[in-house]
């Protein structure tokens, strides 16, 4: 059993459009017998997008959030002081403060991170599956 972290366009695209997950990341995802979650940070980024008029079609994944995630067999990551601290301490030059919440509570926590996005290949310690 292992652990993965999705990323939110991972979350977005597993929960809406499948084939969009790279392989291995749906299979991982697909895989019961792993433990996938999805952060708060994630919904924290969408609530703020949707509610700035950035990211419209977010509402039904915010208003549906907890039957989504049961239904895709996730569970709830919350933000915790340790992830605080981790992601503030980050040494990477990286200023978006949900890429950073979501690396640190991967590395913090011993999970992959599912993303396609190229920008955490710079991270070191953190595990990443595409």
């Amino acid at each position: 059993m292992r652990a993965f972290l999705l990323d939110t366009h991972a979350y977005v695209w597993a929960v809406s459009e499948p084939n969009k997950l790279s392989q291995p990341a749906r299979e991982a995802v697909a895989d019961r017998s792993n433990r996938v979650f999805v952060s708060a940070a994630t919904v924290w980024e969408m609530a703020i997008k949707h509610h700035a008029g950035r990211w419209p079609e977010a509402e039904p994944l915010l208003s549906g959030h907890w039957e989504i995630v049961d239904r895709l067999g996730a569970k709830h990551m919350d933000i915790s002081w340790a992830h605080a601290r981790r992601a503030g301490g980050l040494k990477w030059h990286h200023a978006d403060p949900f890429d950073r919440m979501l690396a640190a509570q991967a590395m913090t926590d011993g999970a992959t991170f599912v993303t396609r996005d190229g920008a955490f290949d710079a991270l070191a310690g953190l595990d990443l599956l595409w």
